[in-house]
């Protein structure tokens, strides 16, 4: 057998009584109101609008419906319509011929009410027939003069012209919300791409710069260990390569923590002749060749020229063992080509395992895709390996002096 709730959780568990919190506070104190002045003009002014005296204690009971129905009037904005006209209506067929003001009042609150609440075609509508009704005399029962429709009009047209207003208003205000939050996720996506990009962008950098040097060091540590000398050039190779890498990185990281709007020094092709002497003292047989006048590049351009040939020239000692290795700089009127051929051969297992990453190719397509070069790799028709980059030169941009 169940055990009956008490009366106050009863009544604070009822649906009617969550329904009710939901409605607007304003629309409560709007009702009391004018269940308030119904109430007072009852226990004043009965008399004056046409009762047998004062007080009318049953025009209470009509203000307190009133009051409830403005209270109700977002939730049921044509059912409320309806019903303060049939009560107007009711009120005239008691003999009364004038309204009292909180009945006034409480019309033109719904009539303001459904511009506010309703679409503008339904609004439109129901608002335009409670005009003719009441024009019409239907709710008086008698006929209007013209002065009085003209009064009739102007009023109730103009709360459902307040209504619609406030309509207008609401929808711009929506709809600029809505635009301020397509706005933010755009900006958020942005900002998620823009780090999503720097991190590859970093991760590009990291990989050139390490890879590298790590590979040239160990190429010399492999040689050392398998010759089991102590050449004092090839250690002193290692050390420098190990010296720069660790500077790179020092230089990077340092720019991580700068401002994205400091610039730093940028390694470029005229580092590339050094990097070659320093592999060639170590004992590798790396030969650079440079064809046409070499022109001042663009910085980001000479950066991914530089990249990409420090890639290819890693990855052609890493693979290519002891044989020759050839890069190329070709400067033409409008374009910059990189080439780095090597003779084939296989290198010693210790020394490219665990070298390569399998980014290499894939970053230098990109950065010559970046400038609207072309790149390709392969092997060589006679043995051997060729990375051929070409990149464009913007006329505009090009400076006198040597590229190193």
């Amino acid at each position: 057998m169940a055990v009956p709730l008490p009366l106050p959780r009863l009544l604070r568990s009822a649906p009617l009584v969550r329904r009710l919190r939901t409605l607007p506070t304003p629309d409560l104190l709007i009702g009391c109101a004018v269940i308030a002045l119904g109430t007072l003009e009852a226990f004043t002014v009965a008399a004056d609008y046409g009762a047998a005296e004062t007080p009318e204690l049953w025009w209470i009971g009509q203000a307190l419906v009133t009051g409830l129905l403005i209270w109700f009037r977002r939730k049921a904005p044509v059912a409320v319509f309806i019903l303060m006209i049939l009560a107007q209506y009711v009120w005239h067929r008691q003999g009364y011929e004038a309204c009292q003001t909180w009945q006034l009042a409480s019309l033109l609150i719904v009539f303001h009410t459904v511009g506010a609440e309703l679409s503008l075609k339904r609004g439109l509508a129901w608002a335009t027939a409670g005009i003719l009704v009441f024009d019409s005399g239907a709710v008086d029962h008698r006929w209007l003069p013209f002065d009085e429709v003209i009064f009739l009009t102007v009023v109730f047209g103009a709360a459902y012209l307040t209504g619609l207003a406030v309509h207008a208003y609401a929808a711009r205000a929506r709809r600029l919300a809505e635009h301020a939050e397509r706005v933010e996720r755009d900006r958020e996506r942005r900002a998620a791409e823009a780090v999503a990009e720097e991190r590859t962008r970093i991760a590009r950098e990291l990989h050139d710069v390490v890879a590298h040097s790590v590979s040239m060091m160990v190429m010399q540590a492999g040689v050392l260990r398998r010759t089991g000398s102590g050449d004092g050039e090839a250690l002193l190779g290692i050390e420098r390569m190990g010296r720069e890498a660790v500077e790179e990185l020092r230089v990077m990281l340092g720019a991580l923590r700068m401002p994205l709007d400091e610039a730093i020094p940028q390694p470029g092709l005229d580092m590339l002749a050094g990097m070659v002497g320093t592999l060639a003292s170590s004992g590798l047989s790396v030969a650079l060749d440079v064809t046409g006048e070499p022109v001042r590049l663009a910085p980001g351009l000479d950066l991914s020229a530089y990249r990409i040939a420090q890639e290819a020239l890693t990855n052609a000692v890493k693979h290519a063992g002891e044989s020759d290795i050839r890069i190329t700089l070709s400067y033409l009127p409008d374009r910059l080509e990189i080439e780095v051929v090597d003779g084939g051969g296989t290198a010693a297992p210790e020394l490219s395992a665990g070298l390569s990453t399998g980014n290499g190719l894939i970053g230098m397509r990109e950065r010559a895709e970046l400038f609207g070069g072309g790149f390709e790799a392969g092997p060589c028709p006679g043995g051997g390996f060729r990375v051929h980059a070409s990149l464009p030169i913007r006329q505009e941009v090009l400076a006198g002096g040597r590229a190193g």
